[in-house]
């Protein structure tokens, strides 16, 4: 059974940073591209940051120059380091990944997601 636990998020005042890890877990054979994504009160789930297999990464418009993603392929683990957080940030961050497992060809999973709050 193929499992991702999202960590690190928590509460903190905008200007602050944190980094969120992804920890993938299970009979994994191949992880394809992996993402983050966030969703707000009332608001749609949105993509905040992806990354290949190959390095490439895509970012919101919102987020660009304050969040980095990041991935160990070797730990099957991914990161979010986020800076600057802003009020606008606050949301539950979920982990993404296209996974290809003993059970199964590839598919998208997701975490149960990690709450980041900032305050004003």
């Amino acid at each position: 059974q193929v499992q991702l636990v999202e960590s690190g998020g928590g509460l903190v005042q905008a200007g602050g940073s944190l980094r969120l890890s992804c920890a993938a877990s299970g009979s994994i054979f191949s992880i394809n591209h992996m993402g983050w994504y966030r969703q707000a009160p009332g608001k749609e789930r949105e993509l905040v940051a992806r990354i290949t297999t190959g390095g490439s990464r895509d970012y919101a418009d919102s987020v660009k120059g304050r969040f980095t993603i990041s991935r160990i392929d070797a730990e099957k683990t991914m990161y979010l380091q986020m800076n600057n957080l802003q009020p606008e940030d606050t949301a539950v961050y979920y982990c993404n990944a296209d996974i290809e497992s003993l059970s199964s060809w590839y598919r998208d999973y997701w975490g149960q997601g990690t709450q980041v709050t900032v305050s004003s």
